[in-house]
């Protein structure tokens, strides 16, 4: 589901079973840039449940079953109670969380990781987990590289 965030769009989904969710900020909208994320990040078989964004009309064609919420009727599909709450409600988020003042719009896929990161892991377990990715980024076992 795409939404723009402080003049930037941002790609996202959640998985309903797991709560693991992805947000990719995207300079397009269109059918190629959203196909190439959704094969990227979810297996073919998924329902996928979206609005109506015309980019979206192939996911059936490519392996997908897809159930949609027409946005322009209602935002809950009376027949099949089909919405997409719970990725617009991880947008809202995302705007609430974006810095007030001072923030720039270059910075943003950085705002947009901090959020990402703070959604996935508790609080009383960041720490440890910031630790971790920072020793994948950095391994202490392999020397640095020139």
């Amino acid at each position: 589901m795409g939404s723009i965030v402080d003049g930037q769009w941002v790609f996202g989904g959640i998985c309903r079973k797991t709560r693991s969710s992805f947000m990719i900020p995207v300079t397009t909208r269109d059918k190629d840039t959203l196909l190439n994320i959704i094969k990227e990040r979810i297996k073919p078989g998924t329902t996928i449940i979206s609005d109506c964004w015309q980019a979206y009309q192939c996911l059936e064609d490519e392996g997908y079953t897809q159930l949609t919420a027409d946005h322009s009727i209602k935002f809950i599909d009376p027949s099949s109670l089909t919405s997409t709450n719970n990725v617009e409600k991880i947008m809202r988020d995302v705007k609430k969380k974006d810095p007030l003042f001072g923030r720039r719009k270059k910075n943003f896929v950085g705002y947009l990781a901090r959020f990402m990161f703070f959604m996935e892991h508790e609080e009383d377990k960041r720490f440890h987990h910031f630790l971790q990715e920072v020793a994948t980024l950095y391994n202490p076992l392999q020397p640095p590289q020139p």
